[in-house]
């Protein structure tokens, strides 16, 4: 499973964007793919890479 940390997260919306060495870009991820947790900036997470409509997105996101 790659690894990255949270860059961006709104709250009020329920998305935001991980940054990781394995992709040339940030990876959009949505609160419904989030588990145990409540995301903040800094956070160190897990998670598996699917492709959506607008590019890669992460899907079971974990605390490390």
């Amino acid at each position: 499973m790659p690894v990255g940390t949270v860059k961006f997260y709104h709250s009020e919306k329920g998305y935001g964007f991980i940054e990781t060495d394995e992709e040339d870009e940030d990876v959009f991820f949505h609160i419904t793919e989030v588990s145990g947790f409540t995301p903040e900036e800094d956070d160190e997470v897990e998670f598996e890479i699917e492709e959506g409509d607008k590019g890669p997105r992460a899907v079971s996101v974990k605390m490390v």
